[in-house]
């Protein structure tokens, strides 16, 4: 500050700025601090977050990773082969001209044939008649949806020994005797295939509860005043109203339930092997893809190497099936 004489005017400088130094600024933090962020304000996130991110790579990514490593070798009876077992595409190479394999992808595609426009059906129109209702709206979503808690393998259990259980017992032959037929052995009869209706039925009652659900969140995000437009136009409710204004609402959802539909279909397992396998095996019919690597991986053999290319090809068929779904359906498309 600098002070004139008399009538002088006062002129006050101010102190040169400084610049708070930063700490480590030439220098890269380390990656646990810039994982925990400053003051630790992502610790809480890790804690959460971690063990579960460390199961999924533990459980899930290391053994992905494993068996294609594995689909390279000749590993019979070993999770571990050395160099000299190496075969390269040797395995994939038998899995594609295996009729077997190839006899269990037509199982698959026939159970997606059956199964996919059946659950789509029916747990649209559950969804549907659920949304009408005004009173004990929750109480039959629960009901419905119920099933869905159930595992596949008691239900599939339930279903062999209570419903569908030989030619004298089991509730379906004893309302078919009520009507004067004779009883059907439902799980070891090929012609006609009546063990599809078996497998079908047990997956409609355990899944048809969860996409009703989905259904059911696609249809209440649908705006009330386009059906009154709709009624405006002349729209006479009912089939009308359904195909020019709810339909055409649910094609997201319509294309989230195709895939998943179609992809639990690639994954089938549990209700075939605890439907058709007894004490002496499993049939040589009705064989999907993952029961039929099930066998090659596990079985007499015990090929660990081509189990692992088939499965390596089962997760390439369901990725191809899913993107060509998504592009035929626009999934992700801009609406006009």
């Amino acid at each position: 500050m600098t002070v004139g004489g008399s009538g002088g005017a006062v002129a006050e400088h101010p102190p040169p700025s400084r610049t708070p130094a930063v700490p480590d600024a030439g220098r890269r933090r380390p990656l646990g601090a810039r994982l925990l962020g400053p003051q630790r304000r992502n610790l809480w996130f890790w804690a959460f977050v971690g063990p579960f991110a460390l199961g999924l790579g533990l459980f899930t990514y290391v053994p992905l990773a494993w068996s294609v490593y594995l689909s390279f070798f000749d590993a019979h009876n070993t999770v571990s082969p050395s160099g000299s077992d190496f075969v390269g595409l040797g395995n994939y190479t038998a899995m594609v001209t295996n009729e077997a394999f190839l006899g269990s992808l037509g199982t698959f595609a026939l159970f997606t044939v059956f199964i996919v426009p059946a659950t789509y059906a029916l747990s649209l129109g559950l969804a549907l008649m659920v949304n009408r209702l005004r009173i004990a709206q929750a109480f039959f979503r629960s009901v419905f949806f119920l099933p869905t808690a159930c595992s596949y393998v008691v239900a599939a259990v339930i279903w062999k020994l209570s419903i569908f259980n030989g030619v004298r017992f089991g509730l379906a032959n004893t309302v078919l005797g009520w009507f004067g037929a004779d009883g059907t052995a439902w799980l070891s009869t090929t012609d006609p295939p009546w063990y599809w209706l078996v497998i079908v039925t047990v997956r409609l009652w355990l899944q048809a509860g969860f996409y009703m659900i989905l259904f059911l969140a696609g249809l209440q995000r649908i705006s009330p005043q386009l059906y009154e437009a709709a009624a405006v136009d002349g729209a006479r409710p009912g089939w009308q109203t359904f195909r020019y204004v709810t339909f055409p609402q649910l094609r997201a959802t319509s294309v989230a339930v195709v895939l998943l539909l179609v992809i639990n279909a690639f994954q089938a397992f549990d209700e075939f092997y605890n439907l058709l396998s007894d004490a002496r095996g499993y049939p040589p019919y009705a064989r999907p893809p993952l029961v039929y690597l099930y066998y090659t991986a596990l079985g007499r053999d015990q090929n660990l190497g081509l189990g692992s290319a088939g499965a390596v090809i089962l997760a390439l068929i369901i990725a191809l099936a899913t993107v060509v779904q998504a592009h035929w359906f626009g999934l992700g498309r801009k609406e006009e």
